[in-house]
């Protein structure tokens, strides 16, 4: 976890970019490790040979591994709300799968505060624009809008 904002310097961050993750590569043993966790085994996924054979020339990542990937790289990068208990992921409005990320290829999370607001005493609902990067391409694996839900302590 980066570093630690209060809410009024939160707010100020709105329309900003808040936070970059570092590259991660997306190797064949993660793909067949989700694919387990999933049951989602189709070939464009875990079998090499057969997928040699698609326009990819080989295997590419389901596109909820890329996503699954923005709870890490938030984790890694993103500022901590001061007297927070604890951050809970409340969901998407959006996403949108770009590009496939092939099998060997980098991702990394940029992450834009679009929106901060109060839910209720000690919640604050944050909206992000999280574009998922792969890297050396123009297109991105994904476009997320995120809802990160923060429990603050009384």
């Amino acid at each position: 976890m980066s570093n630690t904002v209060s809410l009024e310097q939160l707010r100020g961050k709105i329309d900003q970019e808040v936070a970059v993750s570092d590259w991660m590569t997306v190797d064949q043993e993660r793909i067949n490790l989700f694919a387990d966790a999933t049951g989602d085994h189709q070939f464009i996924h875990v079998d090499p040979e057969a997928a040699a054979n698609t326009p990819f020339g080989g295997t590419i990542a389901h596109g909820f591994l890329t996503l699954s990937l923005v709870s890490k790289f938030a984790a890694e990068v993103m500022p901590r709300l001061e007297g927070a208990v604890m951050g809970i992921n409340y969901g998407l409005n959006k996403v949108r799968f770009l590009a496939p990320v092939k099998t060997g290829q980098s991702l990394r999370g940029r992450f834009t505060l679009l929106k901060v607001e109060e839910r209720k005493p000690g919640e604050i609902l944050s909206t992000f624009s999280v574009t998922m990067e792969i890297q050396g391409e123009n297109t991105p694996a994904c476009v997320i809008e995120l809802l990160g839900l923060t429990i603050l302590g009384s």
